[in-house]
């Protein structure tokens, strides 16, 4: 049985919101308390946003295919897996989940805290490189997105871990460049409610051609002869099985 709509958006606000709740905190917490220095490093970082997701896959992906991701979203709906009019849903619901998390972070943390753990380009790293280099991030993410969860031949199970290692590794690859965002929701929310609008734009034109483009090859060259890939809702009673 397919769950309801409103269980759907839920799920992608939801799972938005564990992962800017946590980004944001892991991000400037350390600097707000005084903690000495490299108490909280690269890697710190990295594997907290990628555990954040992937518990949250783990746990919601039977109920929406655990986007959290407007990139993700987009690939879908460019390969023809989801329609814009549902697709735009999920963007609505995962960019009021991203701003919920940062607007109760507001309070205790303060604007500067959550303008800290605003992903931001590296001064003197121009938009077009960031912008590629979100791109580039985004479409590592929908590719294993597409390979581990909606393509048949994947075995079911690992793409929780999959999703989340994806995140961590770009996060340790280019995090000091752009804050590997790779998520538009993730800097938008933090964006919004801080005033921090530093090269927002970056945030939205890499990720999602990144995603379109990872989400359309797939769909249209890797995937086997003869062989479908999975819709949302195929996926997710596919794996709940």
């Amino acid at each position: 049985m397919q769950p309801s709509l409103s269980k759907v958006l839920v799920a992608e606000a939801i799972g938005t919101f564990t992962l800017v709740f946590i980004g944001v905190l892991v991000s400037s917490a350390a600097a707000l308390v005084g903690a000495p220095e490299g108490v909280i490093t690269l890697t710190t970082v990295a594997l907290a946003h990628g555990l954040a997701i992937a518990v949250m896959v783990a746990a919601l992906g039977h109920v929406s295919g655990g986007h959290f991701n407007p990139a993700i979203t987009f690939g879908f709906m460019v390969s023809g897996r989801m329609g814009v009019g549902r697709g735009v849903l999920y963007w609505l619901a995962q960019v009021a989940g991203a701003i919920i998390a940062a607007l109760i972070l507001l309070p205790i943390i303060g604007r500067g805290g959550v303008s800290a753990g605003t992903p931001s380009l590296v001064p003197g790293l121009g938009w077009f490189s960031g912008a590629v280099i979100e791109a580039i991030g985004s479409f590592f993410l929908v590719y294993v997105v597409f390979g581990t969860v909606v393509d048949k031949r994947a075995p079911a199970g690992v793409y929780p871990f999959a999703i989340g290692l994806t995140i961590a590794l770009c996060i340790m690859g280019f995090g000091l460049l752009t804050g590997s965002a790779i998520n538009p929701a993730r800097a938008f929310g933090p964006a919004l409610v801080s005033g921090s609008w530093s090269s927002q734009y970056v945030y939205w034109i890499g990720p999602l051609v990144g995603g379109a483009v990872a989400g359309a090859l797939y769909q249209w060259f890797m995937r086997a002869k003869g062989e479908g890939l999975l819709t949302v809702h195929g996926e997710s009673e596919r794996r709940a099985a």
